[in-house]
């Protein structure tokens, strides 16, 4: 029996169940009919679906690891022919079940889907094709998926549009805005009729991913104001890009609200101190996201978190320059690391001063220890296992998925460079 998805989502917000049961990144893969004609597919990204009188429309379609099993959960649900399908950005979990379709409509003589999506979806794509070797070690390292391989063929829209585009499917209004927020190209869906929204990823039940260390510019204040609009709809339903439901008007105006004062926050104290002419150092350890906006079950720091949002903003706003002038045309890391090797008595110094700073709770500054010996003598295994210390004890600390992949990633170099078995 399918889980109630809305009954889960009430449980969690009222407190009688810790949201670390409803992970936004460990779906279900489990299909729930969430109203009258309206489904939510909970799978690694959301797919919506709404019934018309001419087939279905699906709110983005799933990943390439999912969608199979998209198809499976949607043809369970109904026979219907897929009409349209709309992304609401072109990260690839959110746009790789459309070829299931497309190819069942071939086999079955229906018309083809037709795709909607911002006009900036295509041009993703295309950066998508020249970064695709980048894109595969990022991801690997984020996800912690080794021999994950970054796709270019992509199912492209048919049609695109700028600002807002209202589609008619069988009288059956569904209104595209486009906002930025966690990508230059994303879409928020509004049905007006059944009085669903859905946000793509400018909700995904966890701090907003407006700060990925290791992907594209991201826009909190535009995402903010999005947000806000979105708001005011009175929405009685909202379908995110990860999670949960939320059913109730006052709940989702919440969820939204809230979320866009975290980012406002965030904008605010940020460009405060860069006004005054701080540095980004000074700035990164500063800044403070609001504890009551971090408490509610929807906004915790599991996958992004507010440090990474700092430097984003900074570096929309500001450019790469951290405002310290060493960093401007800085020597090679291996050339100033054995500099600073040498005036501390050897590589392995560093190392040992890393593992008691590290057993003594303060990773931070041990990671840049273990960093800069492992840099000046780049061959010692023993070098190598006290990295894999300090960075392992890392990752097992930290909250955000983002940061863990990127800790893990370093433990695993160094466990393999020092001969030991992963682990």
């Amino acid at each position: 029996m399918a889980t109630d998805l809305l009954e889960k989502s009430r449980r969690v917000l009222e407190g009688l169940d810790d949201i670390a049961q409803a992970h936004p990144f460990e779906p279900t893969n489990e299909l729930c009919e969430v109203a009258d004609g309206v489904a939510e597919l909970s799978s690694f990204a959301n797919v919506a679906a709404f019934t018309t009188g001419d087939g279905l429309v699906l709110v983005d379609t799933g990943s390439p690891i999912t969608a199979s099993v998209v198809h499976q959960q949607i043809r369970a649900w109904s026979p219907a022919r897929l009409n349209t399908a709309v992304y609401t950005h072109g990260h690839i979990d959110h746009v790789f079940g459309t070829a299931v379709f497309d190819e069942e409509s071939a086999s079955n003589g229906w018309e083809r889907p037709v795709v909607v999506a911002h006009r900036d979806v295509d041009p993703r794509f295309d950066r998508y094709c020249l970064t695709a070797g980048y894109n595969a070690v990022i991801n690997q390292r984020q996800f912690r998926a080794p021999g994950l391989r970054w796709p270019t063929d992509y199912r492209r829209p048919d049609t695109t549009y700028v600002d807002r585009h209202d589609l008619d499917v069988a009288g059956l209004v569904v209104e595209l805005h486009h906002t930025r927020g966690e990508t230059d190209d994303h879409t928020w869906v509004w049905v007006p009729e059944r009085r669903t929204l859905c946000t793509g990823d400018l909700f995904i039940w966890c701090t907003p991913n407006a700060g990925n260390p290791q992907k594209v510019q991201r826009y909190a204040r535009d995402w903010a104001v999005g947000l806000r609009t979105m708001a005011d709809l009175g929405a009685e339903l909202l379908l995110p890009g990860h999670g949960l439901p939320i059913a109730g008007a006052d709940r989702v105006q919440r969820a939204l609200t809230d979320t866009a004062d975290l980012l406002d926050s965030l904008v605010d104290q940020t460009l405060e101190l860069m006004n005054a002419g701080a540095r980004l150092d000074e700035v990164l350890h500063t800044v403070r996201a609001p504890e009551h906006l971090l408490g509610r079950p929807y906004l915790r720091p599991v996958y992004d978190e507010p440090e990474f949002v700092v430097r984003n903003i900074w570096r929309q706003y500001g450019g790469w320059y951290d405002g310290n002038p060493a960093h401007l045309k800085p020597a090679p890391e291996a050339q100033l690391a054995a500099e600073l090797a040498g005036l501390a008595g050897g590589a392995s110094r560093l190392a040992e001063r890393a593992q008691e700073l590290a057993d003594a709770g303060d990773l931070r500054l041990a990671g840049h220890l273990a960093e800069l010996a492992t840099q000046a003598d780049p061959d010692d295994p023993a070098l190598h296992r006290v990295r894999a210390d300090v960075f392992g004890r890392r990752a097992r600390t930290e909250r955000s998925l983002m940061a863990r992949g990127v800790f893990s990633w370093a433990q695993a170099e160094s466990s393999d460079k020092a001969g030991d078995p992963p682990g």
